[in-house]
């Protein structure tokens, strides 16, 4: 096993920290968090496997400051973790199947659907609930974004809000709270399946995860006060950089 040096470390841990926040408070630090794994030296599915390992923290630590909203919503998160873990298991388990090189060459199109998913889940949203779209519709698609986040999972955030303020969660903060709730849950299914699996590079995931913990503590105290629109206008012309160099290099 390769010792990490000091500047390795302190890139990982920092990036987490910062994935940690954003994941609290907007969701899509994945852009930030595989290019950053990549780059450390790994291939592309351990550096995903390891991606996940790393950021279960990031959406279960904001968990406390949404102690109130969970509350509220009591065992309505029971159907909501049942069918989004099925959905986490199903995704985790296909990118093991299909292998590292089938991944490798998804990638650019992984990231471009992470980013236009990102770019357009709110016009999504105001689509779905302009055409009144029954709630018994919202399950298989919150099945589905299950299935894609448990195989990859960037930008999954703001199209999983979408689909939870659709089912009938409209205040803004519950639903980003069971947001937090729900992919902290399929995370933790698809790191049990990877670690079995072998895919991860554990000692990149520790050192990534110790950041995510602190970052993601501190983003759901800070998500009702940081302006999300900036935030998500930076984060998608990051995504659109980040697609343009996989296609040129991968």
């Amino acid at each position: 096993m390769d010792i990490l040096s000091l500047s390795s470390v302190v890139l990982l841990f920092g990036a987490g920290c910062l994935a940690g926040a954003l994941n609290a408070v907007a969701g899509g630090a994945t852009f930030f968090t595989f290019p950053v794994l990549i780059a450390s030296g790994l291939p592309p599915m351990v550096a995903n496997a390891t991606n996940f390992v790393a950021l279960v923290p990031s959406n279960i630590a904001a968990l406390p400051a949404f102690r109130d909203e969970l509350r509220a919503v009591g065992r309505g998160l029971i159907p909501l973790l049942a069918v989004c873990g099925a959905g986490g298991v199903l995704g985790a388990l296909l990118l093991l199947w299909m292998g590292a090189g089938v991944f490798a060459d998804l990638v650019p199109w992984l990231m471009g659907t992470a980013t236009a998913l990102f770019a357009f889940a709110p016009w999504l949203r105001q689509q779905m609930v302009r055409f009144s779209l029954a709630q018994a519709a919202i399950w298989p698609l919150l099945f589905l974004f299950s299935v894609y986040g448990g195989y990859f999972g960037a930008g999954l955030g703001q199209i999983m809000l979408a689909a939870l303020i659709l089912c009938g969660y409209e205040r803004f903060h519950t639903a980003n709270a069971l947001k937090n709730a729900v992919i902290g849950w399929i995370s933790l299914l698809a790191v049990v399946i990877y670690g079995f699996g072998a895919a991860v590079a554990w000692p990149q995931a520790l050192i990534m995860m110790a950041g995510a913990t602190v970052g993601g503590y501190g983003g759901g105290a800070l998500s009702h006060l940081v302006p999300q629109r900036g935030l998500r206008l930076a984060m998608i012309g990051f995504g659109v950089v980040l697609t343009t160099y996989y296609f040129v290099t991968i």
